[in-house]
């Protein structure tokens, strides 16, 4: 049996809602019916001022420096364990990304380390949620608005997930999100940007249509429509977002079986906490269950581990080489402070078997396998001569 580490959920009603565009509805391409659609469902779950769909949530980061008007020299604060596009989308507009570490905790921006980072250059914060939990968005909120920043959070793992109660994407002046198809709720290729302040609910529709006002045109507002501003197509076809729609009918079905799966991850390897680490989720947040990872003390003890689990036809990748030290991180943005934590965790993180299908057949598999492994290994891994990660 070969268990994969994603198989993208269908829901059985994306094909009867692509075909109703095909059919009867007469349009392909974008801001079509079913966009519109997204866009209220997803302003009536999230609870916010505008949702618009993109291509990709790359696509929605871009617009988010465009939004607030990255310079030249700008520098904008975020972690260095993220996905390239968090960085790229501002390096694209001429500004420095400068990373500091992540907690040792949630793998999310050291929020005590931000204050230390800002310069008279700094514009802004992006706080990446890893995992689908929250970073404390307190603290952040209270740092940008005691030093006039601008936040932008990367939600792109976080649909459904919470902090304090309030939806993540919805905190910051402006929230992105993903439906790749390793996300909990897919279109294949797809994003969101989720404007929560007022000042760039207008701009961010000319921006996301090439520059020009269309999008008030087809609303009847303005006779004619030109180009007013710089802007990109960042829309999807309306065929995406038909396939969109299914999923986003099913968010919380979707995130439910989730939460089952990762719960019943977490409960079977508490026997191991000696000699793994297992993830957190803080008290005032809820998460939407997008990964279960566990930590290993040593990367050699990692590479061990993924080496058993393909051997036996089970895929376990570990995540992101951090940016900082990539070859473009190194040339265009810059670090404060040092990345002890960071370089730690993705030397030593890997990633389990997380999707909507995963059943019981498949995780007894699982769990036979790691607790043979662990149980193999536990001596010589409580005898390794190195900083405990926990």
């Amino acid at each position: 049996m070969a268990i994969y580490f994603n198989k993208p959920f269908v829901t059985g009603k994306e094909f009867e809602y692509m075909k109703d565009i095909i059919n009867t509805q007469g349009k392909l391409c974008g801001d079509g019916v079913y966009t519109q659609k997204c866009h209220t469902f997803l302003e009536k779950k999230l609870n916010c001022k505008k949702a618009l769909l993109t291509h990709s949530c790359t696509a929605a980061l871009e617009m988010a420096a465009i939004l607030i008007d990255i310079q030249p020299g700008d520098e904008i604060i975020m972690p260095s364990f993220t996905f390239v596009s968090t960085a790229n989308a501002f390096v694209l507009r001429g500004g420095t990304p400068v990373f500091v570490d992540i907690r040792p905790d949630t793998k999310n921006i050291n929020e005590d380390l931000i204050e230390a980072a800002i310069t008279e250059r700094t514009k802004a914060i992006v706080p990446v949620h890893y995992a689908g939990v929250s970073c404390n968005m307190d603290k952040i909120m209270e740092i940008a608005r005691r030093y006039n920043l601008l936040v932008v959070e990367d939600a792109a793992q976080a649909l459904g997930s919470r902090y304090r109660g309030k939806h993540l994407g919805t905190i910051g002046d402006i929230g992105c999100f993903s439906f790749h198809e390793t996300k909990n709720v897919v279109s294949g290729e797809g994003g969101a940007i989720v404007i929560n302040n007022d000042r760039y609910a207008e701009r961010a529709e000319f921006i996301r249509e090439k520059g020009t006002n269309r999008s008030k045109f087809f609303r009847g507002q303005v006779d004619k429509y030109t180009w007013i501003d710089i802007g990109s197509s960042y829309l999807p076809s309306d065929i995406i977002a038909a396939f969109l729609y299914s999923q986003l009918e099913n968010t919380d079905k979707i995130n439910s079986k989730r939460l089952h799966i990762w719960n019943e991850y977490d409960n079977f390897l508490k026997q191991y906490d000696d000699i793994i680490y297992r993830p957190h989720c803080p008290d005032d947040c809820s998460h939407n269950a997008h990964m279960y990872y566990v930590l290993f003390k040593t990367m050699q003890e990692r590479a061990d581990f993924i080496n058993f689990m393909k051997e036996n036809n089970i895929s376990t990748p570990f995540h992101y080489i951090p940016l900082h030290s990539s070859p473009a991180g190194e040339k265009y943005c810059r670090v404060a402070g040092d990345m002890k934590e960071t370089n730690k965790i993705s030397n030593t993180l890997v990633r389990l078997p997380m999707f909507y299908e995963l059943n019981d057949e498949e995780m007894y598999v699982l769990k036979s396998k790691i607790s043979f492994y662990m149980q193999k290994n536990r001596i010589r891994f409580k005898n390794q001569d190195c900083n405990l990660l926990f």
